[in-house]
C-alpha cells in the first residue's frame, strides 16, 4: 500500500514523567523515515503501510520494556489527507 495515517497516543501508566517515553517513541517513528506530526494529545504518523507498522511495533515493544503502557491508534487510508500517487 502506497501509504497510510495513522493518530497514536501513548499513554505510559505509573511514571513520574511521561516526556521520556514519548520522546523515545517519537524518535523511532522518526529513525523508520515516517512523516510525524506531533500534537497535545496525540501524533500522526504518514508512510508505507509496512514500514508504520514496523514502527509502531517498535515503538510499543521498546516502551512496555521500560514500564506499564497503553497505546491506542487508529489507521486510515483517508484521512488526514490521501498519498497522491507517485
Amino acid at each position: 500500500m502506497n501509504g497510510i495515517a495513522a493518530q497514536v497516543s501513548l499513554y505510559p501508566l505509573h511514571q513520574a514523567s511521561l516526556s521520556p517515553a514519548i520522546d523515545d517513541v517519537l524518535r523511532i517513528f522518526r529513525e523508520h523515515g515516517l512523516e510525524v506530526q506531533p500534537g497535545a494529545m496525540s501524533t500522526v504518523l504518514l508512510g508505507d503501510d509496512e514500514v508504520l507498522f514496523a514502527a509502531l511495533r517498535e515503538a510499543f515493544r521498546h516502551t512496555a520494556e521500560q514500564a506499564h503502557v497503553v497505546m491506542v491508534v487508529t489507521f486510515s487510508n483517508a484521512c488526514p489527507v490521501p498519498f497522491k500517487a507517485e
